[in-house]
């Protein structure tokens, strides 16, 4: 038995040796059209790819003798995609927990990490990077403060090496609606839950007020530190507007409460999940507050809606002067992280456009989490995170021949591609 598990395990390691790995270098990709998203579309361009980043794009490119030169005749380069929000990296089993590292015990708990718990080994970040989408906000689930999300770029060995810099804490937002047609609650005992939670809110939010002035005066050496109390620290750059805070909150009922929630605690939020944006579109606009909306190929929230209301709620809230971007979200899951190129497709047909669209998933974002010096357009200076296809990356016809990271040139090879590779070229075949 011990002999059959060595080998097996050797068996693993050269199987696993075998796989492909990402290259880095000098790239030089020519005779492309470079949709740049910010500064239009370059035609039988050039773009050069030095130290990760983008060293020059234009018409007229010196390519360094060095340079490994990609022939892009008749194909596009367009920037990687940024999703807004998803598991990917902390879920991977459905019915294995050790696997599900996404929610934490507790409804305070903003100091749970989501890039330490990150898996850089997933199995389905080359599945989705292959469809063109090389970052992510990976973000915790549960109570109300669940933790930390960081945006990552799949690409890395470790997640300090996948980390973008930008973290923020998550709240879910009390809510006065239903949880789904599942939800049997009466309406009274719906209100009682809100007002408990909201009641939560409060009381949490005067302990981190409490704990700032605390901590401002022994700064001063006005007053002895704080006793540690890690809730509250990962709290304070939130309190004091120097990140963001990430407000879940759909129902637009809940939506202007929230908004009104803000403004009362001058607080820097970013409104994610919006899925009855629509209905409070004209108040988000004038409170200023930029949203992450999705998925967009879901189901309305009420069965009264129009069946496309999810479709074209990213469309209608644009239409109002909010500035949105596009998650694949899906609590627990992480399948749908690579249909983001088609979750934006949806949202263009059906009243957002195909130029919006194309922003809602690469400059926006990057401006939301304020990345967009490194990310979210094709720009020299930024960072190489792009692909080249052969037609919209939002159409499912179109094939992606290549994916750039950080400039390291992605291996075109997934689970998926070689569980296809393998069956379609069977060996022995299905009649031996």
């Amino acid at each position: 038995m011990k002999k059959i598990l060595i080998i097996s395990l050797l068996l693993l390691g050269i199987a696993w040796a075998q796989e492909p790995k990402a290259r880095t270098g000098t790239f030089a990709l020519t005779n492309a059209t470079l949709v740049t998203v910010t500064n239009g579309t370059i035609e039988n361009g050039t773009l050069l790819i030095q130290d990760g980043k983008i060293a020059a794009i234009g018409e007229e490119v010196d390519v360094p003798a060095d340079a490994e030169v990609i022939d892009c005749e008749g194909k596009f380069v367009y920037p990687g995609l940024i999703d807004g929000g998803n598991h990917l990296g902390l879920y991977e089993v459905g019915s294995i927990s050790l696997t599900q590292d996404y929610r934490e015990v507790g409804d305070v708990t903003p100091q749970a990490k989501a890039l330490t718990a990150i898996n850089p080994n997933s199995a389905i970040i080359p599945t989705t990077r292959n469809n063109g989408v090389t970052t992510g906000l990976a973000k915790p689930e549960g109570g109300l403060f669940p933790g930390t999300a960081a945006l990552v770029n799949y690409h890395g060995y470790t997640p300090e090496q996948m980390s973008t810099g930008f973290e923020a804490v998550t709240m879910n937002f009390p809510s006065g609606a239903r949880r789904g047609r599942w939800d049997r609650r009466s309406d009274e005992d719906i209100e009682k839950a809100r007002k408990k939670a909201l009641k939560e809110l409060d009381e949490v939010w005067e302990k981190l007020a409490q704990y700032h002035r605390r901590d401002s005066l022994a700064a001063l050496g006005k007053a002895e530190p704080n006793p540690f109390y890690p809730e509250m620290e990962a709290l304070l750059p939130a309190y004091r507007r120097e990140s963001p805070l990430l407000i879940e909150v759909d129902a637009s009922a809940d939506i202007e409460t929230a908004i009104k929630w803000v403004s009362e605690h001058n607080v820097d939020a970013i409104f994610t999940g919006v899925s009855e944006g629509w209905r409070a579109a004209d108040a988000i606009a004038e409170a200023g507050i930029p949203v992450i909306t999705g998925p967009v190929m879901g189901a309305p929230t009420r069965e009264y809606d129009r069946y496309d209301r999810p479709y074209a709620n990213a469309g209608l809230m644009h239409a109002a002067g909010v500035k949105v971007a596009i998650r694949t979200n899906g609590e627990g899951s992480n399948r749908f992280s690579r249909n983001l190129p088609f979750d934006a497709g949806f949202a263009a047909a059906y009243g957002l456009g195909k130029e919006e669209a194309l922003r809602a998933v690469t400059i926006v974002p990057a401006e939301i989490f304020g990345m967009d010096d490194q990310l979210g357009s094709l720009e020299e200076g930024k960072i190489a995170n792009l692909m080249i296809t052969d037609g919209d990356p939002f159409e499912t016809r179109t094939q992606i021949s290549h994916v750039f990271i950080k400039g390291y040139l992605m291996p075109n090879s997934d689970r998926q591609i070689r569980l296809y590779d393998e069956f379609l070229e069977r060996d022995p075949g299905a009649g031996e």
